[in-house]
């Protein structure tokens, strides 16, 4: 390894430690080499994040990621895909093929400008571990197209009518990345796909139900309008954060739905390679643990963001590194 990757390494290191996700514990119980990986992707997914979501107008954040696109294809350039491989979900422009021609490249393709440079040093230093992940690991680029296009929806769509709508954002943003986490962790067969994209599904659901309140302030409402109105509450209540009925009603639905997409997706377990179960398993069971809190109490979604406490997590946390991962633990 060069002294510039193990730099662009270091700095996905240090971004996933910061970030105090609920998914970085996970990373620990993976050999160095998929964990490096897993620092790269989740820095990748950080920064994307980040562009989309500051305090700047929507027209520069909107730069920003077509900026930010424009880069990850430069950077992909010449990182062969797995050959013959379905990259699901694709991003909204479809299926680009790698260039290895110069600097009429995937980009200038997809009607991006040829080349600009990163917005920030971070997102200077975060590609070439990423791109090393990813042919290491062989990553569908796709993938990481479409967790771009997936935050881009949140500059410009701040409602869902339905829950399909809502389903193909959760697709972008969360199953996305699964499928890339699965490619790191090892797995076997293409049934493994179909899981995976529902575990991601039942994931954004969890946080979306968990940032209720957080993001009404910022008027962004997830939840879908005919789910609303079936249930007779309105969004003017949730942005009051009114807890009633209607609203107990609204939240069994939501958890329903996701305690459905937890249940098939738990059959992507024993799909895995054995330290690849271990980290999905400790992912699962933290967000489970999260969803099953928020049905005891919704009201809480109204006032706080919900979390765990250390000692669940603690407890999460032994159970997926010293006792056998079984899928019937996450049942």
């Amino acid at each position: 390894m060069t002294p510039s990757l193990r730099a662009s390494y270091a700095v996905c290191r240090r971004i996933a430690r910061q970030a105090g996700s609920n998914f970085y514990a996970g990373f620990l119980l993976l050999p160095r080499p998929q964990r490096e990986a897993m620092d790269a992707l989740y820095a990748f997914m950080r920064h994307t994040d980040d562009l989309a979501d500051n305090p700047q107008p929507a027209h520069l954040r909107s730069q920003d990621l077509t900026h930010w696109r424009a880069d990850l294809e430069h950077a992909l350039l010449g990182c062969a895909e797995r050959p013959g491989e379905p990259a699901r979900p694709a991003g909204k422009r479809g299926t680009v093929p790698v260039c290895r021609n110069g600097p009429k490249g995937a980009s200038h393709k997809r009607g991006l400008p040829p080349f600009f440079p990163p917005e920030t040093d971070e997102g200077r230093t975060i590609l070439p571990a990423l791109t090393d992940a990813v042919q290491r690991y062989r990553i569908p680029h796709d993938h990481l197209r479409a967790a771009i296009d997936g935050v881009e929806m949140d500059l410009t769509k701040r409602r869902y009518e339905t829950f399909a709508e809502l389903e193909r954002y959760c697709e972008l943003v969360a199953s996305a990345v699964g499928l890339a986490c699965i490619h790191i962790w090892g797995f076997r067969g293409q049934e493994a796909f179909e899981p995976a994209r529902k575990c991601g599904i039942a994931l954004q659901l969890t946080n979306i139900l968990r940032d209720l309140r957080d993001d009404a302030e910022q008027d962004r409402v997830y939840l879908p309008a005919a789910d609303m109105r079936a249930c007779g509450y309105s969004e003017d209540e949730l942005l009051r954060g009114v807890d009633n009925q209607p609203f107990r009603r609204l939240i069994a639905l939501e958890v329903g739905r996701a305690e459905q997409f937890y249940r098939e997706g738990a059959a992507l377990l024993d799909l895995l390679e054995t330290a690849g179960r271990r980290v999905f398993g400790l992912m699962m069971s933290v967000y489970r643990a999260i969803l099953r809190r928020i049905d005891r109490a919704p009201g809480e979604v109204l006032v706080r963001r919900v979390r765990l406490g250390r000692l669940q997590k603690l407890r999460i946390a032994l159970r997926w590194t010293f006792l056998p991962p079984r899928a019937a633990a996450l049942l």
